[in-house]
């Protein structure tokens, strides 16, 4: 009798648990059922550790858009290409970018919407071990950009303009990551970069040859699917995203990087020295890109 009371409390002891496992079963895949319908209910953000994007991750990380009440989630990215394939596969409503890859994205059959035109610019630095001191000097040198994107188009003008008497190499490098560390490492001649990975750049002391702001042209943005916006929850959303955003924009210029160090290290991994560097900048508030520059862009395609 008393092993029969034995054998009756083992098994409703591993009944008990087994019940307990699969509650536990069930209220994972209920929260993430929830977490799915959250985030597919939000307003999915593609960005790059690039200072353009400096605006959306103060308005998130200062909540600006929890103030407004709008939901907005980011996917944390290193290459254009991939917000670009997250973008033309519906992943996210909204992307960092320049109008070279939009329009690109466009001709392709992703219609897309301007929210703001950023104030992207990018350099052409070059390895200081390579004592390249003037744009004639590329001759047989490799050069990292991306394809099919600003960096493209302006390294051509840099090849164009210096005229060097070998052939120039466009090597592909697109995460922004790794073409710094490519340029630290003594991996490359030189490369288009934008900030800060410029900056941080300028700090190794690696000169600058080629600055984008002396053409007085601008191919920064922030495209939306113009589809998404065609919803008009998703269309309210964006008001408020850009609300925010302007937000941010008045906040960096009026109290400069300093107040946000936090954020320039959490998500850019700045250290003291070159979040001090960084080269004073205005961001204005969102409005569409001009059509003389989206013009640059069409042409190129």
């Amino acid at each position: 009798m008393r092993n029969c009371c034995i054998w009756i409390f083992i098994v409703l002891f591993f009944a008990s648990c087994g019940q307990s496992y699969q509650e536990k079963q069930r209220l994972t895949k209920a929260e993430k059922a929830r977490l799915l319908r959250e985030d597919s209910l939000s307003l999915k953000v593609a960005l790059l550790p690039t200072l353009d994007c400096l605006p959306v991750y103060i308005a998130l990380d200062r909540h600006f858009f929890d103030t407004l009440g709008v939901d907005v989630h980011v996917r944390n990215m290193t290459a254009q290409m991939d917000c670009d394939t997250a973008l033309a596969r519906g992943r996210v409503e909204g992307a960092i970018s320049d109008l070279f890859r939009t329009e690109r994205l466009i001709r392709k059959g992703t219609p897309l919407t301007y929210v703001a035109a950023t104030n992207t610019y990018w350099q052409l630095i070059t390895n200081r071990t390579a004592r390249i001191r003037r744009l004639g000097q590329l001759s047989d040198k490799m050069i990292a950009m991306t394809r099919y994107s600003a960096t493209d188009y302006l390294a051509g003008l840099v090849i164009q303009k210096g005229n060097p008497k070998y052939d120039v190499y466009r090597i592909q490098i697109n995460d922004v990551n790794v073409r710094l560390n490519m340029l630290l490492n003594n991996e490359m001649d030189a490369m288009m970069l934008t900030e800060p990975q410029a900056t941080i750049a300028r700090v190794h002391n690696h000169p600058v040859l080629f600055d984008s702001r002396d053409l007085k042209e601008s191919f920064g943005v922030i495209a939306f699917r113009t589809k998404a916006l065609n919803d008009s929850n998703r269309k309210a959303q964006l008001a408020l995203f850009v609300k925010a955003y302007n937000m941010a924009c008045d906040s960096i210029n009026q109290l400069g990087y300093a107040k946000y160090a936090d954020i320039l290290k959490k998500y850019y991994r700045l250290d003291d020295r070159v979040i001090k560097a960084l080269p004073k900048l205005t961001f204005p508030h969102a409005a569409a890109p001009l059509p003389k520059d989206m013009n640059i862009a069409k042409r190129e395609l």
